[in-house]
C-alpha cells in the first residue's frame, strides 16, 4: 500500500486543487440559495395564499426529489427545453441554489416562528412598524435560533457538491477519480478526496461554534 500512496504521490496538488472548485460550488450555491431561501421563507409566513402555496409547492418539489435528477435536469434536459446549453459549473450553482433555497426556507421559517408572539405584540405597542419589528427584534433572535441548522445545511451543500463530478466538473472527486483511472489505484485517490472533505467540514465547524459563541454573547 505504501507504494501505491508513493505512486500518486506527484498527483496530490492536482487532487486537492479541486477543493477550490469544492469551496467555489459551495459558496456561491449559497451567496444565491440564502436569500432566495428568506424569500420563500417569509412566502410560507404570509397571508397571501397564492404566495403561500406557491413556496409550500416549490420547497415540495425540491426536497421531494433527489438532487442527482435535478442536476441531470438542469445540465441535459433544460437545454434541450430551451436551446441554452449551460457550462457544467452554471449547472451546478443553478441546481445547488435552488435546491438549498428549499431546505434553507424551511429552517429560516422555524427559526421566524420560533420567536413568541408575544414579542410581535410588544413591539406593536411600543410603536414599531411590522419592518422594524422584523428586522430589529425577530431577525435576530431567529438567526441565533437557526445557526446550527444552517450550518449543517453548509456541510450537506459541501458534500453534495461532489455530484458535480458527475457532469465533469473537476472539483476534488473528479480529480481524484482521474488520478485513480490513470493509474488504476483507487483506494489511496478516493481515500485522499475523503480526507479533503473531512478537512472542510472541520473547518466549517469550527468556524460556526466561533460565530455561534460571539452571537451568544452579543
Amino acid at each position: 500500500m505504501l507504494d501505491n500512496f508513493a505512486t500518486i504521490l506527484p498527483s496530490v496538488p492536482y487532487i486537492l486543487s479541486g477543493a477550490l472548485v469544492t469551496i467555489k460550488f459551495t459558496v456561491v450555491a449559497l451567496m444565491c440559495g440564502l436569500p432566495l431561501g428568506a424569500g420563500l421563507a417569509l412566502a410560507k409566513i404570509s397571508e397571501n395564499k397564492a404566495v403561500n402555496r406557491f413556496a409550500a409547492v416549490y420547497t415540495s418539489i425540491f426536497r421531494g426529489t433527489p438532487l442527482l435528477v435535478q442536476l441531470g435536469l438542469v445540465f441535459w434536459g433544460l437545454p434541450e427545453v430551451i436551446g441554452v446549453r449551460f457550462t457544467t459549473f452554471e449547472a451546478g450553482v443553478l441546481t445547488f441554489s435552488l435546491n438549498s433555497a428549499a431546505y434553507s426556507s424551511e429552517i429560516i421559517r422555524a427559526g421566524i416562528e420560533s420567536i413568541p408572539t408575544g414579542q410581535w405584540e410588544a413591539a406593536q405597542v411600543l410603536g414599531l412598524s411590522y419592518r422594524e419589528t422584523f428586522l430589529k427584534i425577530i431577525l435576530p433572535q431567529a438567526i441565533r435560533n437557526i445557526l446550527p441548522a444552517l450550518v449543517n445545511e453548509t456541510v450537506d451543500l459541501l458534500k453534495e457538491s461532489a455530484l458535480v463530478s458527475v457532469i465533469g466538473e473537476p472539483d476534488l472527486l473528479k480529480r481524484a477519480k482521474n488520478v485513480a483511472s490513470e493509474n488504476f489505484l483507487y483506494f489511496e485517490p478516493i481515500l485522499m478526496a475523503a480526507a479533503g472533505y473531512y478537512i472542510m467540514v472541520t473547518i466549517i465547524s469550527a468556524l460556526a461554534k466561533l460565530l455561534e459563541r460571539r452571537l451568544r454573547y452579543a
